[in-house]
């Protein structure tokens, strides 16, 4: 049996104190109003959460402006007065669980599969993202093609991650998360497959930073130094999981340091597999079984950086999620929580887990068709003695 006492002891993250290790993982639900206000529904989702000993939340991706970052249709917002008026009650539901509560901030760029705003899609540079749309979220056949973004458009997508950051902090969040991974707009400005500029936006590995960097000051200007804000990260895409960074792991460590430097609270590494090997074709053999949260590690330390680092993907066990804190501080889960919404609660008693099943996402990944899943197979989301 493993012993699970390191999950349960607290943890620092800039200025919050979390009593536990574990996080609940950003997940897209769709089950917003259409304007991109917060459904009631969502306030019990992220509550119960809450009540099951999460100690931190991450909230699915919010979009920052009424231009070109919604992705999905019955995505929620955080670009308005009125949507961030919708998000306090789920704010305080969680706070008066004794969680906290962190806003995940993304543009969706060229994975763009709904979007209420714009009839067109923009990127880094023209490209179309990779796959077809997916189905549970909405969509279906190819994603379009999106053209350059221009200069203008640029500083306007960083000021709207700038405006949802502020509009996070007097809403009463307790951090934001910028969304740098899964193939939304700040990942494509780190990738060479869609930064093709040769401007100041982009360049080599270094140079293509340029985009992630100024939303960073600008956030940190919009909300300050005592309010945490760290970027989620990952070599993938939602359509392309496989992908892997240029450069090996050397530039991945110098990415790694380039946004510690910037001043972030907490880098989130996600993939398929926390453990899996980044770089296994690496050229030295003694890189090729290191993770991409171990070589995050390797640049804190290389820098004497105190920065919280979250691994998240593929934990679906007590065993898993002690092995992911050999080089992460947190760990995040995702599916398993969402068929166990008091996991912590779960492992802590030494009580089953249920298993994930997708059709909890089929055919759409809301609320409601996880509801009619509990419903059906009799498995609540919170076990209460009952497994």
């Amino acid at each position: 049996m493993t012993d699970t006492k390191t999950l349960f002891t607290a943890h620092t993250l800039g200025e919050l104190e979390l009593r536990n290790r574990l996080v609940l993982a950003p997940m897209t639900r769709t089950s917003a109003q259409e304007d991109g206000l917060v459904h009631f529904d969502m306030v019990d989702y992220y509550r119960d959460f809450a009540r099951g000993d999460f100690s931190l939340l991450v909230t699915e991706g919010l979009y920052t402006d009424e231009a070109f970052s919604q992705g999905y249709a019955n995505q929620p917002g955080l670009a308005t007065q009125a949507q961030q008026d919708s998000w306090r009650p789920v704010v305080e539901a969680v706070h008066q669980q004794g969680g906290r509560l962190i806003a995940q901030l993304m543009h969706a760029g060229a994975q763009t599969q709904h979007n209420r705003f714009k009839d067109e899609v923009v990127a880094p540079s023209e490209s179309r993202a990779s796959g077809e749309m997916l189905s549970f979220y909405g969509g279906s056949g190819p994603f379009p093609l999106a053209r350059e973004i221009s200069e203008s458009e640029i500083h306007e997508a960083i000021a709207g991650f700038a405006t949802s950051a502020r509009l996070a902090r007097e809403a009463g969040f307790d951090g934001v998360e910028l969304h740098g991974a899964n193939g939304y707009l700040i990942h494509q400005f780190i990738s060479e497959r869609f930064n093709q500029r040769d401007d100041a936006w982009g360049g080599d590995a270094t140079a293509r930073l340029a985009f992630p960097l100024a939303v960073i000051r600008s956030v940190r200007e919009a909300v300050g130094d005592d309010f945490p804000l760290g970027m989620r990260l990952s070599q993938g895409t939602v359509t392309e999981p496989d992908l892997s960074w240029a450069g090996g792991p050397d530039a991945a460590r110098a990415r790694f340091s380039h946004l510690i430097e910037a001043g972030l609270d907490f880098l989130h590494l996600t993939g398929g597999d926390v453990a899996a090997p980044a770089f296994p074709e690496a050229a030295n053999a003694d890189e090729r079984s290191l993770s991409l949260t171990a070589l995050a590690d390797q640049s804190r330390k290389a820098l004497e950086s105190d920065i919280t680092l979250i691994t998240n993907g593929g934990v679906d066990s007590p065993e898993k999620a002690v092995a992911a804190l050999e080089h992460a501080d947190l760990v995040a889960i995702g599916r398993s929580a969402l068929a166990n919404h008091d996991w912590p609660k779960r492992v802590k008693r030494d009580t089953c887990l249920t298993p994930f099943d997708f059709a909890m996402l089929s055919p759409l990944a809301t609320l409601a068709n996880e509801e009619d899943w509990r419903i059906a197979n009799d498995k609540p989301a919170n076990c209460e003695g009952r497994c």
